[in-house]
């Protein structure tokens, strides 16, 4: 699996980025145009380069100068059938689908703390469908509350911002994530008040028995575990760019039928669910910002050296190997004994 980088440079800079490079037997295709950049002024460099040392490329990169004065475009192509990929993989440690491209998490982690109008328009409709899972006790509209709720993003954010060092980042979407659910259950607070008043919905419907969703109230010592282990995936995810498995962590949470249940709570003024269901909320968030950060933490420190460990040990042991061969990594090469380090040396 290998990234594809194209590159612009003002023409001072362009030696210095070819020899980075031309430096590397992970790195292959290079090119070079001349004053093809017109705005800015500057030349044009391309490369592939294995997924696994993307970020030590641009990071070096970053070091040249790039990054204030020409411009880094990461492209993740969908397919690569050509053999010079494969000998890419073969020569630098670890696995592709382990590879954690940092920059990349910065850039997803900036975008998860904007504020827009359809992360917002999201979070309504979500809380609204746990209120209307709470009212109905129904465990199928908790699930579908679960997926459609956008807020983990904003978790995540704030998780990457910690370890990163990003405060400004850190605060953005703390305060994202604080005033959308503000506004999400004023909003449906005010739909149930005005169910309330038309005799819709009444009190018997929020404090009645409700086997299917009386959890999303009463939050216990799983709640924490729960969100621990579900803010653990979910960066995990994330940082791999294994988007597929955020669904298992969008349907492992009660953060918004808890908010839903918060806003049938103050309209009705039932102190209970408003003490429960606020206090599953803050476990949840709480547990999975924790988390995030701890798992994103071990990541940035440990992860180079673990995955390509890891990953020799697989070898070894023949995983993945459907030809049954046991240590060869690839056509004429071998996996580099180092465990490698964040420059890529």
């Amino acid at each position: 699996m290998i990234v594809h980088l194209r590159l612009t440079a003002p023409a001072d800079l362009t030696d210095s980025v070819r020899e980075t490079l031309c430096a590397k037997d992970w790195i292959t295709n290079v090119t070079l145009q001349r004053d093809a950049v017109l705005d800015p002024p500057g030349d044009l460099l391309e490369c592939d380069v294995a997924r696994e040392k993307a970020g030590a490329l641009i990071d070096k990169l970053e070091r040249c100068g790039l990054k204030e004065r020409g411009s880094i475009l990461v492209v993740e192509p969908s397919g690569a059938p050509f053999d010079r990929a494969e000998e890419l993989e073969a020569v630098a440690a670890g696995h592709p689908d382990d590879a954690v491209i940092w920059e990349q998490v910065a850039a997803d982690a900036e975008s998860g703390a904007d504020p827009t109008v359809s992360y917002h328009l999201f979070l309504v409709l979500a809380v609204a469908l746990g209120a209307v899972a709470v009212l109905t006790d129904s465990a199928v509209l908790v699930v579908g509350a679960m997926v459609v709720g956008p807020d983990f993003a904003v978790v995540a954010s704030a998780s990457a911002g910690i370890v990163l060092g990003r405060w400004q980042l850190v605060r953005r979407s703390l305060q994202l994530l604080v005033l959308s659910f503000v506004l999400a259950i004023g909003v449906v607070g005010l739909l149930c008040v005005l169910g309330r008043l038309t005799g819709m919905i009444d009190v018997a419907d929020v404090t009645g028995p409700r086997p299917n969703t009386g959890f999303i109230w009463r939050p216990d010592q799983w709640s924490l575990v729960v969100a621990l282990i579900a803010g653990s995936v979910g960066v995990l995810a994330l940082s791999i760019q294994k988007t597929s498995t955020m669904v298992g962590v969008f349907i492992s949470v009660t953060t918004v039928p808890a908010a839903g249940n918060l806003a049938l709570g103050l309209a009705f003024l039932e102190v209970a669910e408003i003490q429960g269901s606020l206090a599953q909320l803050g476990i949840n968030l709480a547990g999975m910002l924790v988390a995030g950060t701890l798992v994103l933490a071990f990541q940035r420190a440990w992860w180079i050296p673990v995955t390509a460990g890891a990953e020799r040990v697989f070898r070894a042991l023949s995983y993945g190997n459907d030809d049954g061969r046991s240590g060869e990594s690839g056509p004429g090469h071998s996996r580099e004994e180092g465990v490698g380090v964040r420059d890529g040396d």
